[in-house]
């Protein structure tokens, strides 16, 4: 294989196309923290802070942050679940953010846990299609769809095919069934229903850009408590849905960005400034 040329690499590397991640602000552990107290106050558990905050971390391409997150949460709990439950979350970021985020962020995670929960993480996959569970992992996404969607389920998946015959059945099939709705074995790190809106809310509001699909989220969140799919035991959920508690959602996301970016706004999409020659 042939080495590129120096001229190149060095443009792959330009500083004006950002091509490293965030690096973790001063007190970004003493901010998780007091969110921790601050979303404890409001009646919301970890699971559901946490799964914000992970997200938020994750579309923002900070991994030095996320393992101060980790370290935050911990003590609150048991630290391989917290670290199953921050990689599935991170591992669902990959509907909303696209896949290259999460592989960096999760490899990061990884390398920055203990080695006493490294070795005691999951390392069965649970959603390898095959011919005996295709059918209910097709089914579970289309479930998942109309939960959000509903009553403009059909509506919105027409509208898609008009852009493309094959894009709503990607998004359903592969993001919605294979990866957004949880398996039927999955029991390590499992996300469920609330939590995956959730997790939509606070990507998409850190990318910026999207506010369509933030309002047809924070619509999702709610519908999971008329629709009777919320699970009862998500601590702070019902609160989240309602309109002081998506207040405070969104508020929390913006505060994250605010302080990993140091005022500067999302680094999902921020734009190159090129140095003037």
């Amino acid at each position: 294989m042939s080495k590129l040329s120096p001229a190149l690499k060095e443009l792959i590397n330009a500083p004006f196309a950002r091509p490293g991640a965030l690096p973790a602000p001063p007190g970004i552990k003493a901010f998780y923290q007091n969110l921790a107290k601050e979303a404890k106050a409001r009646g919301v558990g970890v699971p559901a802070w946490l799964s914000m905050a992970t997200a938020t971390t994750m579309t923002m391409n900070s991994p030095d942050s996320l393992s101060e997150l980790y370290q935050a949460a911990s003590p609150e709990g048991d630290a391989v679940q917290t670290a199953e439950l921050m990689r599935e979350v991170g591992l669902k970021c990959i509907g909303f953010n696209g896949v290259p985020r999460t592989i960096n962020m999760l490899n990061a995670f990884r390398a920055s846990l203990p080695e006493k929960v490294t070795s005691s993480l999951s390392t069965t996959p649970t959603r390898i299609p095959s011919p005996q569970n295709i059918t209910s992992m097709s089914a579970r996404g289309q479930d998942l769809w109309k939960s959000i969607y509903d009553p403009f389920d059909k509506k919105l998946y027409s509208k898609l095919a008009d852009s493309h015959p094959d894009l709503p059945v990607h998004i359903l099939h592969s993001e919605y069934g294979a990866l957004f709705a949880d398996p039927e074995e999955k029991v390590q790190g499992k996300v469920g229903r609330v939590l995956t809106s959730v997790v939509a809310v606070s990507c998409l509001r850190t990318q910026t850009g999207v506010g369509p699909q933030v309002l047809s989220h924070v619509f999702g969140l709610r519908k999971a408590f008329k629709d009777g799919s919320a699970e009862g035991d998500v601590e702070g959920g019902e609160w989240l849905a309602g309109d002081e508690g998506s207040v405070w959602l969104l508020e929390k996301v913006d505060g994250i960005v605010e302080v990993l970016s140091g005022g500067k706004g999302s680094s999902y999409a921020p734009g190159s400034i090129k140095a003037k020659l």
